[in-house]
C-alpha cells in the first residue's frame, strides 16, 4: 500500500465549484486537452430504526454481546420462515415520500445468492426486480470555495429505495489466524438508497449524504449514526472526457464517515486521471479506503460478472400497499400500510426547518444551514433566544463564531458543551444591558468553557470585568493614551481618521476591555479636536 503522491491536488466540483482536473497532458498542437469529467454515484445502506429485525422477532441493539440476539430464522435453521416487519415497511415508505419517490403499491422480494461466512442462508432477501420506491430526488446545498455566503443548491436523482436484510459481521483475529462470526446484525432491516451518477466530486457526495442523514434522522426511519454502522456508503467513481462515453468505474466500499467519503472519492478521481494520462487502464474493481494512508486500495476485481442467481423469494408474497382510494372497506388498519396516512404525518424536513428559521428570526440562509446541519444546534439557538433580549442576528454571531469554534476546537458535540444555553443567555444579557464590553464577554465565555460551575456574573465580579462608568476616569485614561502617541495624534489631525480605531484599541487594552468603545470614541474625538 502506497501513500498518496506528494502534491496531489484536492478535486473541486464543476458548475461554479471548479472543474475536474485536466491534468498536465497536452493536445497535438500543444494546447490542453478537454478537462476530465468525474462521475460519482452512490449506494447507501441505512439501518432501519426498529425494535426487531426485518423478518424475525430478534431484538436490534448495538454492541450487544456476540450472538446474543439471533433467532432460529437469523441462523437459517431448516424449516424457519420470514415474517415481514410492518415498522420497516412504514419506515421505507416514509423515506421514499420524503425523497419525492413514487411508492409502488405492489413490490416483490427476491433472493440474492452469495457466500459469506456471516450470511448463514447463503442468500440475502432483497428487492431487485420491483422495489418499494422509485424515481425520487434529493436536493442538497454546498458552499463555494468555503465561503458560506456563496451557496449553490443541486439535485441528485434517486433511482430506487429497496428493503433488504443485513448480513452478520466477521471479526478477523490475526493473532490466532481466525475469523469469528457475530450474527447479531444478521437480518437487521436495511433501506438501500440508490442514487444516480449525478455528482462529480467528494464535496458534492458528502453534502448529499449529510442531507440524507438529516432527513432520515428527522423522520426517525434511521438513526443513521455512521460510527455505529447505521449508514454505510458505497461510491461508484469514473472519469471521461466531455462527449465521450462514461469511463470504467470502480466501487469504493463501506465508507463509514462523511469526511472519509469526500476524501476517498477525490483520491479515486485523481488516481484514475493520473493512471489514464500515464497510458494505463482502469480496472473494474472493488476498492476500500484506507483512512490512515488517505488512499483507496484494491479489494477484489469485478471483471468477471458475478452471478447472484436472483430468484423470487418463495416464502414471501408480494408486498401490497394502499392509499385512501384503494383501501378496502372494513379492513383491519393494523394489517395494512396506508401511504396517504403516512404522507399526512411527515414531519418538517430539514429544508423546511431552514426556511422557517430564516423567516422567523431574519437570519441568513447560510446560517440556517449551519444551525440545522449541526446536531442539536437549532434547539440550543432557540433556547438562548427564549432567555435573552438580544436580537437573533447578534445571538447567531455568538453561536457560530464562539460556541461552534470552541466545539470544533475541542471535538465536542453541542450536547457535550460545558457552556449551556442558560449560561450563554445570562452572558448575552450582561452584554445587552451594557454591564460588560464585548471583549470582556469573550473573556467570560472562555472562563465558562472551563466548566467550573461559575455563573457569568460571578466571573465578571471575580475578574473585575464590569464596564467603567466613571467618565472622568475614562477621560484620564484617554488623555494618557493621547500623550503617549504623538505620532498617531498628528496623523489623525492631518486627516487620517482610521487611526482613531487604534487609539480606541489602546484604551481598551489599558482598561482590560472594561471601557465602552462608543464612549471612548466620543471622548477621544472631543480631546483631539481641542
Amino acid at each position: 500500500r502506497l501513500p498518496p503522491p506528494a502534491g496531489r491536488q484536492r478535486v473541486r466540483c464543476r458548475d461554479g465549484l471548479g472543474p475536474g482536473s485536466g491534468g498536465g497532458r497536452r493536445g497535438p498542437q500543444g494546447g490542453p486537452l478537454a478537462p476530465w469529467v468525474p462521475v460519482v454515484g452512490l449506494e447507501i445502506h441505512a439501518q432501519i430504526s426498529s425494535n426487531s429485525k426485518l423478518f424475525s422477532g430478534s431484538q436490534v441493539q448495538f454492541a450487544a454481546p456476540p450472538n446474543s440476539l439471533v433467532s432460529f430464522f437469523d441462523a437459517s435453521l431448516p424449516g424457519t420462515l420470514p415474517v415481514l416487519n410492518r415498522r420497516c415497511v412504514e419506515a421505507a415508505v416514509m423515506t421514499g415520500l420524503a425523497l419525492n419517490c413514487s411508492i409502488n403499491k405492489k413490490s416483490l422480494f427476491d433472493r440474492k445468492h452469495y457466500f459469506y461466512a456471516d450470511l448463514p442462508a447463503g442468500y440475502q432477501i432483497t428487492q431487485q426486480r420491483v422495489p418499494i420506491a422509485v424515481n425520487g430526488s434529493l436536493s442538497y446545498s454546498l458552499c463555494i470555495d468555503n465561503k458560506m455566503s456563496q451557496m449553490v443548491t443541486k439535485t441528485v436523482r434517486i433511482k430506487q429505495i429497496q428493503l433488504e436484510q443485513d448480513s452478520g459481521k466477521s471479526l478477523h483475529d490475526d493473532s490466532r489466524s481466525q475469523t469469528l462470526v457475530d450474527l447479531n446484525r444478521a437480518g437487521v432491516g436495511l433501506m438501500e438508497v440508490v442514487m444516480e451518477p449525478d455528482m462529480c466530486c467528494g464535496e458534492e457526495a458528502a453534502a448529499a449524504v449529510r442531507e440524507l442523514q438529516l432527513i432520515l434522522q428527522t423522520l426517525g426511519s434511521s438513526q443513521a449514526i455512521m460510527a455505529e454502522g447505521q449508514l454505510r456508503v458505497d461510491a461508484n467513481v469514473s472519469v471521461h472526457h466531455p462527449g465521450e462515453p462514461y469511463g470504467v468505474r470502480t466501487e469504493v466500499k463501506n465508507i463509514n464517515s462523511i469526511r472519509f467519503l469526500a476524501k476517498a472519492i477525490d483520491y479515486e478521481i485523481q488516481r484514475q486521471i493520473e493512471e489514464l494520462e500515464n497510458g494505463g487502464t482502469i480496472l473494474n474493481e472493488t476498492r476500500a479506503f484506507d483512512s490512515k494512508l488517505g488512499c483507496t486500495v484494491p479489494m477484489r476485481d469485478k471483471e468477471g460478472m458475478q452471478d447472484y442467481r436472483f430468484m423470487p423469494e418463495p416464502n414471501l408474497p408480494p408486498l401490497i400497499l394502499y392509499d385512501t382510494k384503494s383501501l378496502p372497506a372494513n379492513v383491519n388498519h393494523q394489517q395494512v400500510v396506508n401511504i396517504d396516512w403516512i404522507h399526512e404525518r411527515l414531519p418538517d424536513l430539514p429544508s423546511a426547518k431552514r426556511a422557517k428559521l430564516v423567516e422567523l428570526y431574519g437570519i441568513l440562509p447560510e446560517h440556517s444551514f449551519t444551525l440545522v446541519n449541526e446536531d442539536g444546534l437549532t434547539e440550543f439557538f432557540e433556547n438562548v433566544l427564549k432567555q435573552t433580549q438580544m436580537k437573533p442576528k447578534k445571538v447567531i454571531g455568538w453561536i457560530l463564531n464562539d460556541l461552534l469554534s470552541y466545539l470544533k476546537q475541542h471535538s465536542c458535540t453541542v450536547k457535550e458543551s460545558p457552556v449551556s444555553s442558560v449560561l450563554l443567555a445570562d452572558l448575552l444579557n450582561l452584554l445587552e444591558k451594557k454591564e460588560i464590553s464585548a471583549s470582556a464577554a469573550k473573556q467570560v465565555f472562555e472562563e465558562l468553557w472551563k466548566g467550573e460551575g461559575k455563573t457569568p456574573l460571578e466571573i465578571v465580579k471575580e475578574k473585575q470585568l464590569q464596564l467603567i462608568e466613571d467618565r472622568e476616569e475614562l477621560e484620564q485614561i484617554c488623555q494618557a493614551v493621547i500623550d503617549e502617541h504623538e505620532k498617531e495624534v498628528m496623523a489623525i489631525k492631518a486627516g487620517n481618521q482610521k487611526i482613531v480605531n487604534k487609539l480606541i484599541g489602546l484604551v481598551q487594552r489599558a482598561t482590560q476591555g472594561r471601557s465602552n468603545p462608543v464612549l471612548v470614541k466620543q471622548i477621544l474625538e472631543k480631546k483631539l479636536s481641542e
